[in-house]
Order: structure tokens, then sequence, then C-alpha cells
């Protein structure tokens, strides 16, 4: 048996080990168990995603995360470091043959540590995506784990050509380009979409998140965006499922939800996202994740960031980056409003067959 320990602790990560996991059943050679470090660990944000798309309930579920540490503890170097170290004496305990990690948040470089520092080969799913914003962690984390894997496997030509460019033909690493099992699962769970339970939503209405650290956790710049929000949301409903986290820093700056023109709901699953991404007019996010989720659903997105690790979406016109500036992100959401459909180019992101032809190769690099 090939042993293989997948390491997530994020939704991004729970809906891309949702389509692996099932991509890893078909070979009866593969024993996948899954690791869950508890950086987003919350009903909403975790469990109701492993419900709902079947993913086997994790082996260890580590219960790392911000809100556990001891008050003092709770750097993201030390919550780093009590990561790797659980999880470590999981792969000395159970000895893979390979790790498996996805995309670039601290769960992601946690697992990547410890399997390097374990002598256990490393598998990186979404491989090679670059912002060239060194301030973003996520950016620092996406570098460090492909410098440590062996097998990359790179959603798009960008991202392999990303990773030659940085000199990988030299390395023993070994480089694939598979597609995004984010489109997988679009494809496969987009009939399962299910409406919000006692939320009745606008006929038309914006989709909206917003959760990255450079835009919330500096009050002015967090003002200035609910400010941008809240001007569009008079005349264009604005519906956003609130990130525990963005909600927290909201309360911390004293601001005002019972006046607020947003339409503000608890964070949903991902039959319920499908079912919101569906029914909008268009997306306004910070997220990675939703940027492709929104091309996946044929709806424009503007992106609250300067650059994006998704630059292929920009380049065919899906994508607008409008950045921080309230003027910006109005004038844009207003040009989208009435105009809100665009000619999509297809297949950028594969066929919905990258969970199968990645499982399929680890196999035979096993």
């Amino acid at each position: 048996m090939i042993k293989i320990a997948t390491v997530v602790g994020a939704r991004p990560q729970f809906v891309k080990a949702a389509v692996l996991s099932r991509a890893f059943r078909e070979f009866p050679q593969a024993d996948e168990f899954i690791i869950h470090t508890g950086q987003h660990h919350d009903t909403s944000m975790s469990e109701v995603f492993f419900q709902e798309m079947e993913i086997p309930k994790a082996r260890y579920n580590l219960g790392i995360n911000k809100e556990n540490m001891e008050v003092g503890e709770q750097t993201p170097a030390f919550v780093l470091g009590k990561t790797v170290q659980e999880i470590s004496r999981v792969l000395s305990r159970e000895k893979p043959r390979w790790v498996l990690v996805y995309g670039d948040t601290d769960s992601t470089l946690a697992g990547a540590l410890a399997a390097a520092k374990s002598g256990i080969p490393l598998i990186h799913v979404e491989a090679g995506l670059r912002s060239y914003n060194r301030l973003m962690p996520e950016e620092l984390n996406r570098v460090l784990t492909d410098r440590m894997s062996d097998l990359l496997f790179c959603p798009t030509d960008r991202a392999v050509r990303n990773l030659q460019e940085e000199g990988f033909g030299h390395t023993s690493s070994k480089i694939f380009r598979c597609g995004d099992p984010m489109q997988d699962a679009a494809l496969y769970y987009a009939k399962k979409a299910k409406p919000i339970v006692d939320v009745r939503l606008p006929d038309n209405f914006i989709l909206c998140t917003i959760h990255r650290n450079e835009n919330t956790s500096n009050p002015t710049v967090l003002r200035q965006i609910f400010q941008a929000f809240e001007q569009i949301a008079v005349s264009m409903p604005v519906v956003m499922p609130l990130h525990p986290g963005t909600r927290k820093r909201l309360l911390e700056n004293g601001y005002d939800f019972a006046r607020s023109p947003i339409c503000f709901i608890e964070p949903v699953g991902y039959f319920e996202m499908i079912y919101l991404l569906q029914h909008s007019r268009f997306v306004m996010t910070d997220s990675g994740g939703v940027q492709k989720e929104a091309y996946f659903f044929g709806k424009m997105c503007l992106t609250l960031r300067e650059e994006t690790e998704w630059t292929e979406l920009v380049d065919n016109h899906c994508n607008i980056l409008v950045g921080r500036d309230p003027k910006k992100i109005t004038e844009a959401a207003a040009g989208l409003w009435n105009e809100p459909c665009k000619s999509f180019v297809p297949g950028l992101y594969g066929k919905g067959e990258a969970g199968r032809e990645i499982a399929r190769t680890i196999i035979q690099n096993s």
C-alpha cells in the first residue's frame, strides 16, 4: 500500500481534499489519511465541509489555532512551530510514503516543514503560483513549500513557467501541469447547490467576501473598505458571508452592524456558497479561492488586492484588481452592475479531471 498523509487546515483545502480523496478511492493501492491542523476549526468553516462533501473524517485533528493558544503565545511563528511539531509526531507514528499539502496557508507550510524534517517526500498541489508580493504571508508560504516539494502539481501553464524560470528544471523535483481540483469540485457539486435556510436573498445582489489580514488588521483600511461596501449597498444589494475573523475586527473597531446597509449572513457551507455564486450578479472578494469560483460559475470578479496569483483571470478580463481604494471599488462595482456578463475563455483550469490525474501520477511515481 502507498500511504499518503494529507494535511489540511482551511476552507479551500477542504474543497480540494474532497476531490483528491474521492480520486484516491479509485486506486486500491492508495491509503490516504487526513491530518486536520485546526486552522479553521469551527463548524461553519470546517465541519460542515467534511459533512457535505463526504470528505473522510480526519484521522488526526490537531486543534491548533490562535484562539486555542495561551495569551502571549498567539504569534504566527508560535502557532506555526506548534503545528510543525504536532504534524511531525503524527508522521513519526504513521511513517507515510508521501505528505501532501495544498495551496498556501500556514497549515501548508507547516506540513511541508514537518515532511522535510522527517525525511518524507512532499507533494504540493497548487504549486508555482506567484503574486510577487513578499509582504503577503501566503506568498512566502507557497514559495517555501515549492522549494521543499518533490512532486509539484501546477494548475496553469503560467505556474509551470514560474517554476521553470526559478530554476526548478535543475532540481530533482518533478513538475506536472494538471489543472485545478477546484474546477473538478465546481463541476461535480454544482447540482447540489442549496439555498440558505431562513435567509431571504435579494433578486439581484453582489456576493462579497473579505478576510485577508492586509485588509482587516489596519483599522483605517478596514473602515475605508467597508465605507465603500456601504456606499455600494445603498443602490446595489451586497450579501456578505462574514468571516469570523473579520467580524471580530469589525466589532473591535466599533462597527455598527444594526445601521449597515450590507446584508450580513453567517459563514456558509460549500453547497450554499455555490448557490450564492450561481445567483449573484458579480463577486467582490480578497480571497484567492473565491476568485476562481467566480470564474467557474461565469461571474465577473472585483478583487480587493493590488495583485493576484491568478493572473490568467486578469489577462482574460474575468477579474478586475481594484485594491483598497474606495473610489476604484465603487466605480468598478457600478460599472459591473450595469454590465455584469462578459464572454469567458473556457478551460483555464482544465476540464474537471485534475483530481484523477494527480492521483494517478502520484501512484505512478511511488
